[in-house]
């Protein structure tokens, strides 16, 4: 036997004596390349994209819809019946985020030590949906406050929880368009959530003797429980672990990830989820996007007022709804285009910053005239803004890859922190400023440009360090954790040099 099969083999037994694996790894893995594997491959992406995304995406319509049903039942006679003062609504509506974001750090870290994230996910959907049906029982500003406040803690598990969890089973090429299929629930949610509030406000108003805004998070609610039990069924777990593909295909998962990036996509024993918060920390582009996020969701912060916005307009309840539908259908069509092209491309920066752009023309177009036509039409440009926020996330998963207690930190982080701009929009759309919401519309614009600034110094260290990798193969070995390494080529069945060579070919996309 030659030195290089000798070596091999090697690398195979080791590998399947490891818990983690199991025998999955005992399985011929199929070359690199070879028409067999690449239909192997397919197989396997095509059997998460039919389970896994439809089900994140009805998650995140519901999640969005329970979130904002407020905006909504606004419209309807909430405030009155709660006598709640405006001050106290706009507090209803910032308090969730006092728990949703600080939450979403130790979430992602638990998400990433725990075996079962389907189960974890799938409960975290059970409880927004019970606390969301409990908000139409309340009948004071202590009790809405109160289902706001404890909402925010099984929803922050969702949205940094399922980014991680789709950049454990595709790779970088395939990300990308993925998550904009996740966050097209967002954008749909917005469309589909007005329509269903139209459909429920206009036809159950006293109806068993209950206001039609208290129906609205009855009936909104309880849908959600129910997707939660079936997402505990259909959601994946992680690529070794999981009961619904085959053995072959648990081995494909791990392997073709170990390529993508030239490591094994697993923590090391010494890589606690501790470990991987203080190596998000240390690393300089996790605060730099933490503030870029929070700027750019403060300029974006008018979603939680869309409704109240599409009211200024002066048509009726129901017709206000209706309008409020076709700029996030809009916005959902090119959220998954540019993701779409962002994959074909390898580019972020621009695939990001575009879109927020676009927002600062909606927002000049609103704030120079008071003419029904221009004002709607820069709804749209304002709702596009959230098809660069799609890749956020994504681009955050890119640039720290490794260790994955790392990379489940860093999600978390970003868009804990980023979640704050909600917050702090929560205060900046005053009802004193309407019904054109200019200062309103200022300060997002400013948020905005912020953003961009950023979004570019960003985009200037990624360059950096792959001119780092590019010049120095040295440089490049002091970066990589050469268990993973070892990992990845025990993986594919390789030497640790040829694993190098591959690791050789990786570069941040920025």
């Amino acid at each position: 036997m030659s030195d290089k099969k000798e070596a091999e083999t090697h690398h195979v037994e080791t590998l399947s004596e490891s818990p983690a694996y199991g025998d999955d790894l005992n399985l011929p893995m199929l070359e690199a390349g070879s028409p067999e594997r690449m239909q192997a491959e397919k197989k396997l992406v095509r059997k998460l994209d039919m389970r896994l995304l439809p089900t994140i995406v009805l998650i995140y319509i519901m999640n969005y819809i329970d979130r904002n049903a407020i905006t909504a039942a606004r419209l309807k006679g909430l405030e009155d019946d709660l006598n709640l003062t405006e001050i106290q609504y706009n507090t209803c509506i910032a308090i969730l985020f006092v728990t949703y974001c600080p939450a979403q750090i130790p979430s992602n870290m638990i998400l990433n030590y725990l075996k079962r994230p389907s189960w974890y996910i799938g409960g975290c959907t059970i409880a927004w949906g019970i606390t969301s049906a409990c908000t139409g029982a309340t009948h004071n500003y202590a009790g809405i406050l109160a289902c706001r406040i404890f909402i925010g803690l099984p929803e922050a598990a969702f949205y940094p929880g399922s980014i991680y969890l789709l950049s454990r089973w595709y790779t970088k090429k395939e990300l990308a368009f993925r998550s904009a299929i996740l966050y097209a629930g967002l954008l749909i949610s917005n469309a589909f959530g007005s329509l269903m509030a139209a459909g429920i406000l206009g036809e159950m108003e006293g109806k068993h003797g209950i206001r039609a805004w208290r129906w609205l998070f009855y009936i909104e609610g309880c849908i959600t429980v129910c997707i939660g039990m079936i997402a505990i069924w259909s959601l994946p777990d992680y690529p070794n672990n999981t009961r619904w593909i085959t053995a072959d295909e648990r081995r494909l998962a791990q392997v073709r990830l170990a390529e993508d990036a030239g490591e094994a996509d697993k923590d090391n024993k010494e890589d606690s989820p501790l470990r991987g918060l203080t190596m998000a920390l240390k690393d300089i582009k996790t605060p730099i996007f933490a503030i870029m996020t929070t700027s750019q969701l403060l300029g974006l912060s008018f979603v939680n007022f869309f409704p109240t916005l599409t009211a200024t307009l002066g048509f009726s309840t129901t017709v206000t709804l209706l309008l409020a539908a076709p700029p996030w259908i809009l916005a959902c069509l090119l959220c998954m285009l540019n993701a779409w092209h962002a994959d074909r491309t390898g580019e972020r920066f621009f695939h990001i910053v575009l879109w927020w752009w676009g927002v600062i023309i909606g927002f000049i177009i609103a704030m120079s005239t008071d003419h029904i036509a221009p004002r709607y039409i820069s709804l749209f440009f304002m709702a596009c803004g959230y098809v660069g926020f799609a890749l956020t996330l994504v681009w955050v998963s890119g640039a720290m890859p490794r260790p994955p207690a790392k990379r489940a930190a860093a999600i978390g982080i970003v868009n804990g922190c980023g979640n704050l701009g909600n917050l702090i929009g929560s205060y900046t759309w005053k009802k004193a400023w309407s019904p054109g919401y200019r200062p309103s519309m200022g300060i997002s614009l400013g948020a905005l440009v912020i953003s961009t600034s950023l979004a570019l110094v960003l985009r200037m260290l990624l360059i950096r360090d792959n001119k780092r990798l590019a010049e120095s193969e040295a440089a490049m070995m002091s970066e990589t954790n050469r268990t993973r390494v070892e990992e990845a080529a025990k993986l594919e069945g390789i030497t640790f040099e040829q694993a190098m060579e591959r690791r050789r070919g990786f570069r941040y996309l920025y």
